[in-house]
């Protein structure tokens, strides 16, 4: 029950998190955190696959579909999805992104990325605004990650939930 309706633990996948997060780490993700506040630039989210991107079900499953997929995955009657993505909320309602300079820029002031390698650049993309229930996200290594600048604006609804906890491999365990 507490894996499928607190908090649920999930394996790196790839390279987009580093130098943070390194594939094979695993994270502890709060399903709570977003019941009591909406998610806040800067938090590492685990969201749905995004429509755009090649996933098995294309980044469309109904609430029921997930709810059952969460109690077998609890229950260990089934292999954890391997449809979820995660990459840091850089900009939220109502901003207004761009990369330029090297740089991601919100509402014209450039952000200050203290979590992203000192040699990262982020690609140029033309100033996109932030609708209502959307974030934009990214992931941390920059040249290898498939992101908002390839498959826009995230439904918050679709977000499963916020990394709070590297925990594995245990010397690095560390809160997000």
């Amino acid at each position: 029950m507490l894996r499928a309706f607190v908090a649920q633990a999930f394996r790196i996948p790839s390279e987009s998190m580093v130098p943070q997060l390194e594939v094979g780490d695993r994270v502890v993700v709060s399903r709570l955190s977003y019941h009591l506040h909406h998610p806040r630039r800067g938090d590492v989210v685990v969201f749905d696959c995004p429509p755009r991107e090649d996933c098995p079900h294309g980044g469309h499953r109904t609430a029921a579909a997930k709810a059952v997929d969460s109690v077998l995955e609890a229950l260990l009657l089934r292999q954890p999805a391997t449809e979820e993505f995660i990459k840091r909320v850089i900009a939220v309602p109502g901003e207004t992104v761009e990369g330029r300079s090297g740089s991601v820029w919100i509402n014209g002031h450039r952000l200050r990325e203290p979590y992203l390698a000192p040699e990262v650049k982020t690609s140029r993309f033309a100033p996109r605004t932030i609708r209502k229930g959307m974030v934009w996200v990214m992931g941390d290594n920059r040249t290898n990650s498939s992101d908002s600048r390839v498959f826009g604006q995230v439904r918050m609804s679709t977000i499963v939930g916020r990394a709070i906890w590297r925990v594995w491999p245990p010397n690095r365990a560390a809160f997000l």
